[in-house]
């Protein structure tokens, strides 16, 4: 299935009990606003450790206030200086956009007006989903390790 490589984008509705509505949309829409902002994939390198996998560490950041973080060095000279808080603003809608209830999250038109909009008052999120995450590809499953973060265990498949 093409859908499964790109699991990073799958809204836990579809990944858990195959589900899928215009909120899925959302869900891949709010990964992919963070993915380019930060510069780093939802899945695959950024494992264990900190975070386990994007969500949660932009997540993390976000409720330290150190969303400025977020954003990759390398857009600092295309990002606009003298306007964080539309940084902030795009950030705060990508998490909405990843909300881990599909109710909960906006519809793409409410999407596109709270990015169009610089006065539009914003929820605040809720903390994002946490799931499991398919590293490599689907033949390396020889070797796996685990950790566990936040009470959530996550087993990762790797190559030898």
């Amino acid at each position: 299935m093409l859908l499964h490589r790109f699991s990073g984008y799958m809204a836990p509705e579809y990944a858990s009990e195959g589900l899928f509505s215009i909120k899925s949309d959302v869900f891949s829409f709010g990964v992919l606003v963070l993915e380019i902002l930060s510069g780093k994939r939802n899945s695959g390198s950024h494992l264990c450790g900190d975070f386990i996998n994007l969500l949660g560490y932009v997540w993390q950041l976000w409720e330290d206030r150190r969303w400025i973080d977020i954003v990759d060095a390398s857009l600092n000279s295309f990002l606009p200086k003298t306007h964080p808080t539309e940084i902030m603003r795009c950030i705060n809608i990508a998490l909405l956009c990843v909300q881990e209830n599909a109710v909960d999250r906006p519809n793409m038109l409410d999407v596109t007006a709270m990015l169009s909009s610089k006065t539009m008052i914003l929820r605040e999120p809720k903390h994002p989903p946490y799931f499991n995450l398919r590293v490599g590809n689907e033949e390396d499953t020889s070797a796996t390790q685990s950790c566990s973060i936040n009470g959530v265990t996550l087993s990762i498949a790797a190559a030898r």
